[in-house]
């Protein structure tokens, strides 16, 4: 009696450790991905942002402006809908030139804002980052609710921020970004629970393939999060 006992302890001892390693195995990957994608956006950024041919051309060019947006919407589009489809290369090179697309348009914050509040902004949005999605990752509580309710207010936000694009209203402006950051904060967490959640599956290919979204989606939650503060924190040249 006393053998089957010790037997079914190492077992069970073997099994919580295997998924441990797979879990940490898991989220190191996901935060791997972010963490390049985010250093290529910042490199593109401020290599365009330093380079006055092509900030001109984006500048001057509208057909150009606006095709890098609804590239960077198509390819999130298709990464996110399409995991089963593409190969798990064919995924990591969607997302890297995602991100590289970001910065192109993200070099135009370099010139409204200055590179100290920027650089601030960027801190503060990796301090809050670290604290939501490790509250994320270690709490027992369901963040269902608060990721569906996330999710609605981001819709709302959305619809909001494209009628305030003909009202130009001062106080509508402000409380998409204070509503905003909430939102993101509460994502932040949900994503990363989400994540945590995927070391319950096997881990193959189709696995690091859910990663790469799950980096995906931290990225953005990481990038707007930073958008809203930047417009709270960040100083005008």
């Amino acid at each position: 009696m006393d053998y089957e006992t010790n037997l079914s302890t190492e077992r069970y001892q073997t099994t919580t450790d295997t998924t441990r390693t797979t879990t940490t195995a898991l989220v190191r990957s996901v935060y791997m991905w972010m963490c390049t994608a985010l250093l290529l956006t910042g490199a593109t950024a401020s290599f365009v942002a330093h380079t006055p041919a092509l900030i001109d051309a984006i500048i001057s060019s509208k057909i150009l402006f606006w095709g890098l947006l609804i590239a960077q919407f198509g390819l999130v589009w298709a990464i996110s809908s399409s995991v089963t489809r593409y190969s798990l290369s064919t995924l990591s090179v969607l997302f890297m030139i995602y991100s590289i697309l970001t910065g192109v348009t993200f070099s135009i914050y370099f010139l409204v804002f200055t590179a100290e509040s920027i650089a601030s902004t960027f801190f503060v949005t990796a301090g809050t980052f670290a604290v939501m999605s490790l509250y994320g990752y270690l709490t027992k509580a369901d963040l269902t609710k608060l990721g569906n309710l996330a999710f609605m207010a981001l819709i709302g936000i959305l619809l909001a921020s494209v009628v305030n694009f003909f009202l130009h209203s001062e106080a509508l402006y402000w409380g998409i970004t204070y509503i905003g950051v909430l939102v993101f904060v509460g994502l932040i967490a949900y994503d990363t629970q989400k994540i945590k959640a995927l070391a319950t599956l096997e881990n193959n290919e189709h696995t690091q393939k859910l990663a790469i979204c799950g980096a995906l989606s931290l990225y953005l939650d990481f990038i707007n999060l930073f958008l809203m503060l930047l417009r709270i924190m960040g100083r005008r040249k």
